[in-house]
Parts: C-alpha cells; structure tokens; sequence
C-alpha cells in the first residue's frame, strides 16, 4: 500500500509526505515515530513491554523500507578496462542490460582509458562479475546502490 501512496495510519500519512521533503525513508521516519511513542509508553507501563514494542517495530521498519524500494534493488557499476568494447559487447549479449561508454584518464599513469557504466539488478551482480573476471581479470569494479532509475532503456532486453 506505502509503495502505491496508500496507508495504514496516521503516520504513515504524515511519513510519505515527510520522506519527500527529508532525506530520510519512510520507514525510517515511523522508527521515529514509534521510537518517541514508545518511549513515552515505557515511562507510564514499564521499559521490558516498550523494548519488546521497539524491537517489533524496529523489525517492521526494515520490512517497510524493503517493500517501498523494491526487492530488485539497482546497482550502478563502473568497469575501467582495458578491454572495455568487448565487455560492453558480452553485458549487453550476456545479461541483457545497456552500456555506456566514458573517456577516462589515469590519475597515476596519465594513460587514457575507456570505462563502461551499466546499471543492474542486485541478482544480476554476481553474472556480471563474472563476466568481468572473465573477459579482462585487471579491470577496476565499483559499485554503488542506485535508489531510482528514469528514462533511458533500464528495462532488460530481450536476448535472442
């Protein structure tokens, strides 16, 4: 329901609209939430029942976070290679996913370099690292989470 704008209750109202203002998610805004309640509570009905409630919600805020981003989480990938052009080729006939090629230079050696940016799935990481070990063994991986993806083709492709 959170992932489509819906809601259970008052806070998860007031946590949908303060997550697009906050650089916090909406789960962490009703941990907030519920941390301050249930502090209170434990003044009045005793901290053994308001750490059992933290613990629940604490379990239930991690939940709320996985369904609103998504189990198909993204990630970013840079690959310098020396072989970039054939890694590009075997990404896009291996895993189905687009590359994009950027002109580098060595900060240390000075030498220029091509670097290939993808962006996959978090289950797809594993294939690609090993088409990267594969095909070109000294290359430079990094990888980042990616939150959100518009426009371009992010979709996979369909291999034939």
């Amino acid at each position: 329901m959170i992932r489509h704008g819906g809601s259970m209750d008052g806070t998860e109202i007031v946590a949908v609209v303060l997550s697009e203002r906050w650089p916090f998610s909406v789960g962490e805004i009703i941990m907030f939430f519920n941390v301050f309640i249930l502090g209170s509570a434990g003044f009045v009905f005793g901290w053994d029942r308001a750490m059992y409630s933290l613990i629940a919600y604490f379990v239930a805020y991690k939940t709320i976070d996985v369904v609103v981003d998504g189990l198909d989480e993204s990630k970013g990938v840079w690959i310098v290679s020396n072989r970039a052009e054939e890694l590009g080729v075997v990404i896009l006939a291996r895993l189905g996913r687009g590359v994009t090629y950027l002109e580098a230079k060595g900060g240390y050696s000075e030498e220029p370099k091509q670097m290939i940016y993808t962006v996959v799935t978090r289950l797809e990481l594993p294939k690609l690292r090993t088409v990267v070990r594969e095909i070109d063994p000294q290359a430079f991986v990094s990888v980042a989470d990616i939150h959100e993806t518009m426009g371009g083709y992010f979709r996979k492709r369909k291999i034939h």
